[in-house]
Formats: structure tokens, C-alpha cells, sequence
């Protein structure tokens, strides 16, 4: 079965992805300090488009009350998602970590639109967190449960 990242989520990614680009274009230390942040992101964005979104795409079918065996086949993902969760998170902090230190230096520069990338990307972690990878273990296990009672 083919499991699709949604698509807003996608798109955020892509967007994310795109300024992120254009930040690593710029001189001096701005440029560098978005290098240092796509180093981290690169793999990490792999991971969440690999095996820690797509399970997301199982939510309106599971809302209508559908559940069919070739869901089962979400249950790899969201195994290795929660098997994964404190690398992932580890993750987060050191992307953090490294977007304090883009959100400085773009202030410097006189570049707000970095500032609120910055912050931005601090946001979108913290909504994959708190949001985003629970929801997708939830459907894990949904989709375990519903099976085994079949």
C-alpha cells in the first residue's frame, strides 16, 4: 500500500527546504550558519519523509472508520518511528540549536526574513513533536489494534 505524506505537510517541507537553500547563498556567517543547519536537516527531513509523515496519510481513511489489512503495512513505519523517537528528537534539539545560532547571525545581517525562518522551523519541530510523530504512532497502534480484532 502506498502511504502519502498529506499534502499541506509536503508542501511545508518543500517551502522549509527552498529558503533554507537560499540562506546557505548568502555571504559570511549567515551563509554559513544555514549550511550548518541543512547538514542537520538533510538526513532528518529523509527520516520524516521516509517513515515519520506517511502514516499520516492513513488519518481520513481511519476517521470514516476504514480500516483493511494493507494498512498493517503502516505498522513497519510507525514501529520504527517509535523505536527512532529519541534519535529524532535528539535531532530537533541539535536543528535548534543550530537555528539559534542562524537567527543570530541573519539578525546581524540585517536579514529578518532568515529571523522568521528561523523561528519558523523552531515552530514546525516543535509541531512535529508535539503533534505530528504522536499522531503518527497513534495510527500505529489504531491500526494494530483494529487488526488484531478482526
Amino acid at each position: 500500500m502506498n502511504f502519502e505524506i498529506p499534502h499541506p505537510l509536503k508542501v511545508e517541507h518543500e517551502e522549509l527546504h527552498g529558503i533554507l537553500r537560499k540562506a546557505t547563498k548568502e555571504p559570511g556567517a549567515l551563509g554559513e550558519a544555514a549550511g550548518a543547519v541543512a547538514k542537520l536537516m538533510h538526513p532528518h527531513f529523509i527520516k520524516e519523509e521516509e517513515y515519520a509523515l506517511p502514516p499520516l496519510g492513513l488519518l481520513r481513511s481511519l476517521l470514516t472508520g476504514t480500516v483493511t489489512p494493507e494498512m498493517g503495512e503502516v505498522l513497519a513505519m510507525t514501529d520504527k518511528l517509535k523505536a527512532e523517537l529519541p534519535q529524532m528528537l535528539a535531532e530537533h534539539k541539535a536543528i535548534v540549536a543550530a537555528l539559534e545560532k542562524l537567527s543570530a547571525a541573519a539578525e546581524k545581517a540585517g536579514k529578518s526574513e532568515y529571523v522568521h525562518f528561523a523561528k519558523a522551523l523552531m515552530l514546525h519541530a516543535q509541531t512535529e513533536e508535539e503533534v505530528s510523530y504522536p499522531t503518527a504512532i497513534l495510527i500505529g497502534e489504531y491500526v494494530r489494534d483494529q487488526l488484531r480484532h478482526r
